[in-house]
C-alpha cells in the first residue's frame, strides 16, 4: 500500500503541471468561439498555449521548421502515467474506505452524468 501511494504521489506531482496546462488549453478551446488553427495566426501569447495544445510546437517567428516528436512523447508519457495514476486512485479508494460501495457508486456516477449530459444535449 506504502509503494502505491509513494507512486500515485510522485506520478501526480511530476505530471501535475502538465496535465494543468492541458486542462486549461482545453478548457479555453472548448469555450472560446475564436478557433484559429493556422501556425501564422498565433498572434499573442494565449493563441500560443493553443498551439502548443493543438499542434504541439510553440510557434516563433525566427523558427526554420517544427518537430513535435520529443513533445508528443513527453504527453503519450504523461497520458499513460495519468491512466496509472487514475487506476491507483481508485485501488487505494477501494483499499482505505470501508464503504466501498460509496467508490462504486462514485464511479458509476463519474460515468452515468457525462454521458446523461450528452444526450440530453442532443436535439432530434
Amino acid at each position: 500500500m506504502r509503494t502505491l501511494r509513494r507512486l500515485h504521489l510522485f506520478l501526480g506531482c511530476f505530471f501535475a503541471p502538465l496535465l494543468l496546462f492541458y486542462i486549461l488549453t482545453g478548457w479555453y478551446q472548448t469555450l472560446s468561439i475564436d478557433r484559429r488553427k493556422g501556425l501564422g495566426e498565433a498572434e499573442n501569447w494565449i493563441d500560443r498555449m493553443r498551439s502548443i495544445h493543438v499542434d504541439q510546437i510553440y510557434p516563433t517567428e525566427s523558427a526554420m521548421s517544427y518537430s513535435p516528436k520529443l513533445f508528443q512523447f513527453l504527453v503519450v508519457l504523461m497520458s499513460v502515467a495519468l491512466v496509472v495514476t487514475v487506476v491507483l486512485g481508485v485501488v487505494l479508494a477501494l483499499r482505505s474506505l470501508k464503504q466501498v460501495w460509496m467508490v462504486w457508486l462514485a464511479l458509476l456516477l463519474g460515468v452515468a452524468f457525462p454521458v446523461l449530459l450528452l444526450w440530453l444535449g442532443q436535439k432530434h
